[in-house]
């Protein structure tokens, strides 16, 4: 099992004048799904080399067991600070895609065509893929094998509208989650805020928050079991 996880590499919250980039958590939790489950996992990044970390995200408020066991993980590290440039990787090369979040996401990816393109791809392949908390955002401009939007009338879920409210970044964001995949055509499903909440619609996969980041991956696994399966 091949798999490939694409972070963010944009580090500006807005005009704020503090940091941001990908979560933590996000990374770390499936990271470890992934790898416990014997994959072969590949970073990437729309710059490639060391992604930004939200400094957020690795406070002790934050931390878990997955984020201690990646900070404390030489090789992850040293994976994290060589990740590929988005543009040099192929799906081909990779079962599955997973997009962890973070606000950086909603600044980078979401304007990003190689990764428009890599989704589509993945998407005309036949093969699953995942994106969650803020992730789910960057599929706004991807498009169907109909040319129509890739989650209109599909069940999706994402960081919501409440929960960006919790963090107080309404104002901050270039867009809301919740609003963009509805505006689209999505079929806008959640859980309660912070709770660990996954839905599956054919190859996409989305998870709400931070707390899915595992559930999504281990749905994930599920999905290319049942894919080789069949």
């Amino acid at each position: 099992m091949k798999v490939l996880m694409i972070l963010t590499s944009h580090d500006e919250l807005g005009d704020t004048g503090r940091k941001t980039g990908f979560w933590l958590e996000e990374l770390a939790a499936p990271y470890y799904t992934f790898k416990d489950a014997g994959a072969e996992i590949t970073l990437a990044s729309p710059k490639g080399g060391q992604p930004p970390l939200d400094p957020v995200s690795n406070s002790p408020d934050f931390q878990t067991d997955h984020t201690r066991r990646f900070e404390a993980d030489a090789e992850a590290n040293a994976a994290l600070a060589a990740t590929l440039r988005l543009a040099d990787v192929n799906e081909g090369d990779y079962d599955t895609v997973f997009y962890p979040g973070g606000h950086g996401p909603l600044w980078d990816l979401t304007e990003d065509a190689d990764s428009v393109a890599l989704i589509e791809a993945f998407n005309q392949a036949g093969k699953p893929f995942a994106l969650v908390c803020h992730a789910p955002g960057v599929l706004r401009d991807v498009k169907g094998s109909d040319g129509r939007p890739l989650v209109e009338g599909r069940e999706v879920t994402g960081f919501t509208n409440s929960e960006e409210a919790g963090v107080g970044l309404t104002e901050v964001v270039p867009y809301l989650v919740e609003d963009t995949l509805k505006a689209k055509g999505g079929a806008f499903v959640n859980g309660p805020d912070w709770a660990s909440f996954v839905v599956q619609d054919g190859l996409l996969i989305t998870g709400q928050n931070p707390a899915s980041s595992a559930e999504a991956a281990a749905r994930l696994i599920k999905a290319l079991a049942e894919r080789e399966a069949s």
